[in-house]
């Protein structure tokens, strides 16, 4: 049997185990992991240090090194991640009355796992201590393939996780790594579909479409994050443009970072002006419109159709629009159906926004580094669904399970 399969195998036949594990093992499990991320921060550190070495050495862009990069502040994050992941209500074997039927049958509807998720990213080390946690909470047995990039860190971190699992007398293989990165092996990988429920990738648009594109097992996809702000005629621009540097500068090559702004025409010869010394400061990069261009010194003008980019660094598009439903057909064009804000001050543009645009988040007066699982109570994110089946959004343990039918009676035949 070839090692993809017998990893597959084997994570299926462990995912039964947590079907008999109540809530309060799983938490004590879950609080055990985040100590030894913690007692093991030294050994995390060191293994990404290779990884970044290697990076170095094989030219990697900025956005996938910010992407890859581990320190301290981080390390902490991921346990503090996997604390609150623990802190959150178990869904596995909640039940919701669907009502008697006219026949005398009682039909509920039971929360119950995926099984085995399997998940495909790139220079992400967290997304092994966010998805062996999830799983785990959420019932789930979980197999990690991982970009070469940040292999030697994800080793290490399911390794830890792993130890945990076996102290309790818990299958390893709830928490599995392909230990290589051989891009034959993962494509392997996405045929077992007799073992693998379902494939979450999570890197660059060229990573989802090829998974999309070769894989025998439903794909829950994150696909690129074009995200936008637009500032209406009635925002308080001291904080539009606070939101701006937030959401563009903090960090670059994530995706939940800011690709365009859209500011309305009323306001912006006061405000455009503000943008451009703000940007400038950071060194960002700015392709504008034609009709914005004039409030800069050095921009790139772009037409119609080079909006759209998800640049990972520090570089922006912007653009002048005449009215909100301008700004609402350029997202519609141009979003990626990830995150979209506005800053306004007016209440019924907001909520008119938030009801039209069609994104996973969409947030009023808020910084868009907020779409993230962490910052949204879940704890962690198993990734940021952008199609809408199963989920729309970022993913924490409720996305990662369904529900089955129990349907009681004392008797009944159909005619």
């Amino acid at each position: 049997m070839s090692l993809i399969k017998t990893l597959s195998q084997d994570a299926a036949l462990a995912a039964q185990t947590l079907a008999v594990l109540d809530e309060q093992l799983k938490n004590t499990v879950l609080l055990d992991m985040a100590r030894a991320i913690r007692a093991h921060s030294y050994e995390i550190l060191s293994a990404n240090m290779i990884d970044l070495a290697n990076a170095d050495a094989d030219k990697l862009g900025a956005a996938m090194i910010d992407r890859l990069t581990l320190n301290p502040e981080r390390v902490e994050a991921m346990a503090e991640g996997i604390e609150t992941i623990a802190s959150l209500p178990d869904p596995i074997g909640a039940e919701r009355d669907m009502g008697q039927r006219p026949n005398g049958l009682n039909i509920r509807k039971m929360r119950v796992p995926l099984g085995v998720v399997c998940m495909i990213y790139e220079a992400r080390p967290n997304v092994t201590a966010d998805a062996g946690a999830l799983c785990f909470k959420s019932g789930n047995a979980v197999v990690l393939r991982g970009g070469k990039e940040a292999l030697q860190t994800s080793k290490v971190i399911a390794s830890i996780m792993q130890t945990v699992l076996t102290h309790y007398g818990l299958p390893p293989a709830l928490i599995t790594v392909v230990p290589d990165p051989d891009r034959a092996l993962m494509l392997e990988l996405m045929q077992q579909r007799d073992y693998i429920d379902v494939i979450i990738p999570r890197g660059g648009e060229g990573l989802i479409n090829f998974v999309t594109d070769n894989s025998k097992i439903p794909v829950i996809q994150h696909f690129k994050g074009v995200c936008h702000l637009y500032v209406d005629k009635d925002a308080d621009l001291d904080s539009a443009l606070a939101l701006l540097l937030n959401g563009k500068t903090q960090r670059t090559g994530v995706c939940n970072a800011l690709e365009g702004l859209l500011v309305h025409k009323e306001i912006a010869a006061e405000f455009l002006p503000k943008v451009a010394s703000a940007l400038a400061e950071h060194k960002v990069t700015i392709n504008a419109c034609e009709h914005a261009s004039p409030h800069f010194d050095a921009c790139q003008v772009i037409d119609e159709q080079d909006f759209g980019q998800e640049y990972l660094d520090l570089e922006i598009a912007i653009r002048q629009v005449n009215d909100f439903e301008q700004a609402i057909d350029h997202i519609r064009r141009f979003g990626s159906h990830h995150t979209e804000v506005i800053s306004t001050q007016n209440e019924l543009t907001a909520a008119r926004f938030q009801r039209t645009v069609d994104a996973s988040v969409v947030m009023v007066n808020a910084s868009s580094r907020f779409s993230d699982g962490g910052e949204l109570g879940l704890g962690a994110e198993i990734g940021i669904a952008t199609t809408k089946l199963h989920a729309y959004g970022p993913m924490g343990i409720e996305s990662l399970t369904t529900e089955k039918y129990l349907v009681s009676g004392d008797g009944q035949i159909r005619a």
